[in-house]
């Protein structure tokens, strides 16, 4: 990707533009770390882009965006600007076209994410980008106090960056996260779950998570009780125990396994009836909190004779031919004691071992 990325730049510069790579990609490259996600700056404006590129994905002029499709790749050109006013603290609604790559530069949030590189494949350090990613500092471009208040999730974006990347934060950018952390009320959920999802999902979420509880942002963000958690590995089974189910918007399969692992929290992982009732996805991410060995569980589960109703060795029709009824509500209560009396190994699942259990206990 990144060879194509400067074939492309070169092609943009062909037609008399500057072009560079900005962003997330040329901060990872400096510090010998994986990206795959390449953004493109230039002073070229989106009509221009449509004519050098022919295969356009989609286009968002309004922030002097465009997607293009390049020897099988994506990538999103994005013309030079400054944003010169923001809404509901957010979103800028008034951008302006530039000519230079520093005025563009400056519009950024952070100064490690303002190192570029040109089509040569050399670094363009125009706002010391190198300097604070060497001595692993997170700094506001401009004045911390004025940017926050541009857009709040500059706030998160701060602490995902200090996380993943195990970076200080700036004492001024501190001060003033402290003093504005209240405007994260004013972000949409799923822009701040994005954001924690990413820390929390971090190998370095104890940094993160202190962080947040340090600059006192749990009550804004409806989490109060995030510094009495548990740290664990998993990221869902961080959410589980921030009491958020009805404060953010999670997927189905989120929703289920949170409550999953609530009803989880007093119930023995390494009851075979537990783990065939929850399943071992669940019951594994629950040993996260209760100390239980997940080698153990995985064991249990492997050596248990049956994994769902399908596995039973009698069908709910063979269950009824035996007792000579139609089906009913009562096979409900068979089929339990079946699993139950299964699992705990005080019953074969041999079809006659079955057949004989039932005739002697329901017919």
């Amino acid at each position: 990707m990144y060879e194509t990325a400067l074939k492309l730049i070169k092609q943009i510069e062909d037609f008399g533009y500057q072009a560079y790579i900005v962003g997330g990609y040329p901060r990872d490259l400096y510090l010998k770390r994986s990206n795959g996600d390449v953004d493109i700056c230039t002073d070229a404006k989106p009509r221009d882009i449509m004519q050098i590129f022919p295969d356009i994905v989609t286009t968002n002029v309004e922030y002097g965006s465009v997607v293009v499709m390049f020897e099988k790749v994506k990538f999103e050109i994005t013309t030079f600007r400054k944003d010169n006013k923001y809404s509901n603290f957010r979103k800028p609604v008034d951008i302006e076209y530039v000519t230079t790559l520093e005025e563009d530069l400056k519009r950024r949030d952070f100064t490690i994410n303002t190192l570029c590189i040109d089509k040569d494949g050399n670094f363009i350090d125009l706002l010391n980008a190198k300097s604070d990613l060497d001595n692993k500092i997170i700094r506001m471009v401009g004045n911390p106090k004025l940017r926050l208040k541009e857009d709040a999730l500059r706030i998160l974006r701060a602490i995902r960056f200090a996380t993943i990347l195990n970076f200080e934060l700036e004492p001024v950018l501190k001060v003033y996260i402290r003093k504005y952390g209240n405007l994260l009320k004013k972000l949409s959920k799923d822009r701040k779950k994005s954001e924690l999802d990413i820390i929390f999902a971090s190998k370095n979420k104890e940094y993160g998570i202190k962080l947040l509880s340090e600059l006192n942002l749990a009550s804004p963000l409806d989490i109060p009780n995030l510094s009495k958690i548990k740290i664990t590995p998993s990221m869902i089974v961080t959410w589980s125990q921030l009491n958020a189910l009805d404060k953010y918007n999670f997927s189905v399969n989120e929703r289920e396994t949170i409550k999953s692992l609530l009803e989880l929290q007093n119930k023995n992982l390494l009851d075979p009836l537990v783990l065939y009732q929850y399943g071992l996805y669940d019951c594994t991410l629950a040993a996260e909190l209760q100390d239980v060995s997940k080698k153990e569980i995985n064991e249990i589960y492997a050596d248990m004779a049956i994994h769902s109703r399908l596995d039973i060795a009698l069908s709910p029709a063979e269950i009824c031919n035996i007792l000579n009824k139609k089906p009913g509500a009562f096979l409900k209560d068979i089929i339990q004691d079946l699993e139950v009396n299964i699992l705990h190994k005080s019953l074969k699942n041999k079809e006659k071992n079955l057949k004989e259990y039932i005739t002697n206990n329901y017919k």
